[in-house]
């Protein structure tokens, strides 16, 4: 018997319909279920009856139907009691697995420690560019300051820091972040030896990472990264003339040539990679805006130029921006989400390890609690820290004095500013009215920090539209995952499994 004392079913069951599949996410458990006609008309019944505060049972549920048909035009013939029964039944037996309709994750303090466990650190060997991007957050390199790069004394101090503040941990990662890094690509050369050296004496490892927009990456600069074994996210916004127009060099002249050249002979280097951004691995990473919200057609460009491993980020802007997304461009985006989830299956079918990073998604092990009510770990679990040594939240605070957290040049031991690492700690979904009862509350993890601040002015309010956007990603995630499962099963000569948790 369906038991529903006390359960929110719209809160914490999506039920949506995605290409030719009706789906239901469970949303504490992490389970995706495809459906029948019949299964999702019945749910969507439930949800209502709960809504309107009304008795939930299969007489009920059949009233409800027989209403709608009414509605709909199809006259007030009774749906049959039979199949009513029998899915019903179904459901309750899904609710005893503990699959669909599961308990709630219940509200709870997530366990930091008093000190903060830093496990991740952007480090911007550079505030300097030789792009000049119309919509760079970090004001084409310079974060609102002096243009400048990173010297070898603070570099260290940095490298320092985290293995320091990583404390028992015996892995920390380092983002080399610019501006453009590789306009310090000798002070680069020089931390990443200092750090496997001073991890190593520590029995600690450093997994390295280097953002680029790849005018610079040449093949001794390429020939670095693959024997040092750094992850690599490179930046491509797609077609020529989409490219170009938001990432020109400091003349104004287009970047589309150089970076698609460096681009093809880097990822030729390295043909096998972390879909998952884990281990090594490298990205193609672009930045959509107003002027393309056909991006989908930016995707299958950088599929055609043999790019297996791509993401794809809605522009960050304000409204009076010429590139800021207008009305009209919401529906255009979520169409051509619609249109890249069928273009990812293709490309797929083709070739398992193409990625778009935004339809990743791994039923079978998510993250852990703490991951799914918190995000990203900005401000206590990851910072960046400037040329001159300051320690800010994270790469899009930085320059900001209100979220300035420390300097590495402090006195040891140094002690990040313990007013924001509350704050961001307190950052979680259960803390976000407008997180506590949406369905990607747990996927989503209350979206970006820079980006609710930058909107709303506050950690605790969210960004709406990044909301949509991130709602959408993920429909489109699990409907992959359903169709891929599908496949699969059908490949295999066994019976397609409505389930898959």
């Amino acid at each position: 018997m369906l038991d529903f004392n006390g359960y929110d079913i719209g809160k914490n069951v999506h039920a949506f319909q995605q290409g030719e599949l009706r789906l239901a996410y469970d949303v504490n458990s992490g389970s995706l279920h495809i459906l029948d006609e019949s299964a999702y008309r019945l749910l969507q019944a439930l949800k209502r009856l709960q809504a309107d505060a009304l008795e939930i049972s299969a007489a009920a549920v059949q009233a409800l139907l027989r209403q709608w048909r009414e509605q709909d035009g199809g006259g007030s013939a009774e749906p049959e009691t039979a199949w009513i029964t029998e899915v019903w039944d179904e459901l309750a037996q899904l609710q005893r697995e503990g699959s669909l309709f599961s308990p709630p994750v219940e509200e709870q303090a997530l366990g930091y420690p008093a000190e903060p466990l830093i496990k991740a650190m952007c480090l911007h060997v550079a505030h300097d560019c030789n792009l000049r991007c119309g919509y760079c957050f970090a004001g084409t390199g310079a974060f609102g300051g002096q243009r400048g790069l990173m010297d070898e004394a603070t570099g260290k101090k940095a490298i320092d820091f985290i293995l320091q503040a990583s404390r028992h941990r015996q892995q920390c990662e380092v983002d080399l972040f610019g501006g453009e890094p590789l306009l310090n690509f000798e002070r680069v050369k020089t931390l990443v030896h200092y750090g496997k050296n001073q991890a190593a004496a520590l029995g600690k490892e450093i997994k390295f990472t280097l953002t680029t927009n790849a005018v610079l990456l040449r093949p001794a600069i390429q020939e670095f990264l693959e024997r040092e074994e750094i992850s690599v996210v490179l930046s491509l916004d797609g077609r020529p003339q989409i490219h170009d127009r938001m990432r020109p060099d400091v003349g104004g002249q287009g970047s589309y040539e150089q970076v698609k050249k460096h681009i093809q002979e880097f990822i030729a280097r390295r043909p096998q990679t972390s879909a998952y951004a884990t281990g090594l691995y490298y990205y193609v990473r672009g930045t959509y805006t107003h002027f393309n919200p056909d991006f989908d057609r930016d995707v299958r460009h950088m599929a055609e130029l043999g790019i297996r491993q791509i993401s794809m980020e809605p522009v960050v802007a304000q409204p009076g921006d010429s590139y800021a997304f207008q009305e009209g461009d919401t529906a255009a985006i979520l169409a051509a989400y619609d249109r890249l989830g069928e273009d990812v299956l293709a490309l797929r079918e083709k070739d398992p390890e193409f990625s778009f990073f935004h339809f990743n998604v791994a039923l079978e092990q998510g993250p852990c609690l703490p991951k799914r009510l918190s995000g990203c770990g900005a401000g206590h679990e990851y910072v960046a820290i400037s040329p001159e040594g300051d320690i800010y939240p994270c790469h899009q605070f930085v320059g900001q004095e209100r979220f300035k957290m420390g300097s590495v040049h402090a006195e040891r031991p140094l002690r990040l500013e313990p007013r924001l690492v509350e704050s961001f700690r307190a950052a979680h979904v259960f803390s976000k009215a407008s997180c506590r009862a949406c369905w990607a509350r747990f996927t989503c993890s209350g979206g970006c920090h820079a980006a609710n601040v930058n909107f709303t002015g506050g950690l605790q309010d969210v960004y709406a539209l990044g909301c949509e956007l991130q709602r959408k990603r993920l429909e489109v995630a699990l409907y992959i995952r359903a169709k891929e499962i599908q496949r699969d099963s059908l490949k295999s000569g066994g019976k397609v499994d409505v389930q898959a948790d």
